[in-house]
C-alpha cells in the first residue's frame, strides 16, 4: 500500500522531507503497514537542539543510539557514548550480515552496508578497559564532588567553603588525599583562624566529610581524580578520512556506582561548557553527547544541582554540543530539561501496574497531537520501533510518527576483550593518559609544612632548656614555650603563607567546575 493513498500518512511523511543534510531514522508505520517510501528523518543541523531516547528495557533503545551515532560519524560529526552494559563496542567493528537484517533493511528501504566506525575506548580511572579517566578534585568542584559523596545542603556549603579556601591559597587539590588534608588542615588549632572571616568549619561536619571520602576510597574510586587530568576537547576529534571519532566510555566495571558515572558524565559536559567558544547555529554539531542512564543524575539533585543542569542545556547549544538523554521513560528528566529537548525517540513502554499506567499517560502528553492513539501505539510497538518527533529546519516540530528503525551497519554486540585491548594500547592517546602522575600538591605542602613546624618546636624546646642560665635575656623571661613556637617563621608559615598566592583565586562555573588553564 502505497502511503500516497492515505491522507494522515501522507501528511506525516510529508513533514520530514527535508532538503538538507539529515540522519535516516527508518521508515513511516501507519494503521500497522510499514512504508518504505516515507522516510522518518532528523535534520543534521537540528541535533544541537538536544533530544530524548526512551523505552522499557529490551525495546532496542541501544540499537538506536548506535544507528544515530553511526550516521553522525559518517557525517564528520563526533560522538560521545557511556557504555555502561558492555555492548556498545561493536561500532568499531563491521556488522554481520543475517537474514534478519536483510529483512529490516527491506522493510524500511535501506539500502544496508557492513561497516565499522573510528572509536576511542576510555575507561573511568582505568577500572576497567579503556584508556584512564582522570579529573583533579580542584577541576571537579565541590558541586559534583557534593553529590558523589552524597552530601546534604550544609555539608555541601562547608565543602564550598573549602574549596574557596584552597583555591585563595593556590593549593592545588589534585586527589582525594589533598582534599583530605586540606579538610584537618582547617579544623585544627593552627587552621580554624584562617576561616574566621568568611565562616568556620565545624569538626562534626568535617567529619561527616572526612568519613565521606574514606568510604568512597574504599569502594575503590580514588583512582578516580587525579593526574594527568582528562582533556575532554579529545572528543572532538575527527578521523583522517573525514568521520567523527565515536569516544565510547567503558562502564562495566563501575556500572555499581551509579552516582560516580552519572556525575562524571556531568563533569565532562561542564568542562566542554567551560571551553568550548560560543558559535551559534552551525551546519552540523561539534558533538553529539549521549547521557546514559539519565535518571541517575536527577534522583535525589538538589535544586541548585537541577538548576545547574538547566542552565548547562540551554547554553551548550550555542557552543555546538547535541545532548540526548537516554533513559526509560520521559518522566525521569525533570520538566524544565525536558522542555529543552527538540528530539523525540520514544520506544515501548509497558502498562503492567497503576504506575506504569500513569506514567504512560504522562508520557503521551508531552506529544504534540497526533492522528495516532498513542497509548495503544506505545504500548503495541515492536523492538527496533519508536515513536518519532522531531525539530525540522525551520525549528518547528515535526509530526508525530510511529518508526520501524533501521539497522546498524556495524557490529550489533561487543567486540572480543582482545580486540578491545589492542585498540586501546594502539591509541595515540594512551601514552598521554595511561599512567598516573602523583606530584606535589596540597597533601605534599602541608605534610611538609606540619613537619617543619614539629622540628621546630623540638628546636625551640632545646633552645630553651639550654637557655635556662642567669644570662638569658629579659624580655625572653616572660615568654612561654609555645609563645616562641607559634613566633617562629617557619610555624607562621603553616597558618598564613602556607598557601602562597600562584595567580589568581580559580574561577569556576556555574557548576563549581574550575575553568581549565590551557
Amino acid at each position: 500500500m502505497s502511503v500516497s493513498e492515505q491522507s494522515p500518512a501522507t501528511e506525516i511523511a510529508a513533514g520530514y522531507a527535508f532538503t538538507g543534510a539529515a540522519l535516516d531514522l527508518g521508515a513511516l508505520l501507519w494503521d500497522g503497514t510499514c512504508h518504505p517510501d516515507a522516510s522518518i528523518r532528523i535534520p543534521l543541523p537540528m541535533l544541537n537542539r538536544h533530544g530524548l531516547v526512551a523505552g522499557a528495557t529490551g525495546t532496542g533503545k541501544t540499537k538506536t543510539l548506535q544507528l544515530i551515532a553511526e550516521q553522525l560519524s559518517a557525517n564528520g560529526v563526533p560522538v560521545f557514548l557511556a557504555d555502561i552494559k558492555g555492548d556498545v563496542s561493536g561500532i568499531s567493528a563491521p556488522g554481520t550480515e543475517g537474514e534478519k537484517v536483510r529483512e529490516r533493511a527491506a522493510q524500511v528501504g535501506q539500502e544496508w552496508a557492513s561497516r565499522g566506525f573510528p572509536c576511542e575506548f576510555y575507561g573511568l580511572g582505568g577500572t576497567g578497559p579503556g584508556i584512564p579517566v582522570r579529573a583533579t578534585v580542584t577541576s571537579f568542584g565541590p558541586v559534583l564532588l557534593s553529590k558523589v559523596l552524597q552530601l546534604n545542603q550544609t555539608q555541601e556549603q562547608s565543602l564550598g567553603l573549602i574549596f574557596h579556601y584552597a583555591d585563595s591559597k593556590g593549593l592545588e587539590l589534585v586527589d582525594l588525599k589533598d582534599l583530605r588534608a586540606v579538610v584537618a588542615f582547617l579544623v585544627s588549632d593552627t587552621g580554624k583562624p584562617e576561616l574566621k572571616g568568611i565562616g568556620g568549619l565545624s569538626t562534626v561536619t568535617a567529619g561527616v566529610i572526612l568519613r565521606s571520602i574514606t568510604a568512597f576510597e574504599q569502594q575503590g574510586a580514588g583512582g578516580f581524580f587525579g593526574e594527568p587530568e582528562f582533556d575532554t576537547a579529545e572528543f572532538l576529534r575527527t578521523a583522517e578520512d573525514g568521520r567523527g571519532v565515536v569516544s565510547v566510555l567503558e562502564l562495566p566495571a563501575v556500572q555499581d556506582k551509579p552516582q560516580l558515572f552519572s556525575t562524571f558524565l556531568m563533569w565532562m559536559l561542564a568542562d566542554l561548557f567551560n571551553d568550548l567558544p560560543e558559535v551559534g547555529d552551525l551546519e552540523k554539531p561539534k558533538l553529539v553527547f549521549f547521557f546514559d542512564e539519565a535518571h541517575l543524575l536527577f534522583n535525589g539533585a538538589s535544586k541548585a544541582f537541577l538548576e545547574s543542569i538547566t542552565q548547562t542545556v540551554r547554553l551548550i547549544r550555542s557552543k555546538g554540543v547535541g545532548i540526548f538523554f537516554v533513559t526509560q521513560t520521559p518522566k525521569d528528566v525533570p520538566g524544565d530539561v525536558l522542555a529543552q529537548l527538540g528530539n523525540r525517540v520514544q520506544h515501548a513502554l509497558r502498562a503492567f501496574t497503576p504506575d506504569d499506567a500513569k506514567a504512560l499517560k504522562a508520557t503521551v502528553r508531552t506529544f504534540p497531537k497526533s492522528p495516532y492513539d498513542l497509548e495503544e501505539v506505545l504500548t503495541g510497538l515492536g523492538t527496533g520501533e519508536a515513536v518519532v518527533t522531531v525539530l525540522s529546519e525551520t525549528g518547528a516540530p515535526t509530526p508525530v510518527a510511529a518508526t520501524r528503525l533501521r539497522a546498524p551497519e556495524s557490529l550489533m554486540g561487543p567486540i572480543e576483550a582482545g580486540v578491545l585491548e589492542a585498540a586501546v594500547k594502539g591509541s595515540p592517546l594512551y601514552g598521554r593518559y595511561a599512567e598516573a602522575v602523583d606530584r606535589e600538591s596540597a597533601y605534599e605542602k602541608l605534610t611538609a609544612e606540619q613537619q617543619a613546624a614539629e622540628a621546630a618546636a623540638v628546636r625551640a624546646a632545646q633552645e630553651a632548656e639550654a637557655a635556662k642560665t642567669p644570662a638569658r635575656a629579659p624580655q625572653k623571661e616572660d615568654e612561654s614555650l609555645a609563645e616562641q613556637v607559634a613566633g617562629s617563621g617557619i610555624f607562621t608559615s603553616l597558618a598564613r603563607s602556607i598557601g602562597t598566592q600562584l595567580g589568581r583565586e580559580i574561577s569556576r562555573s556555574v557548576f563549581g567546575t574550575a575553568r581549565r588553564k590551557r
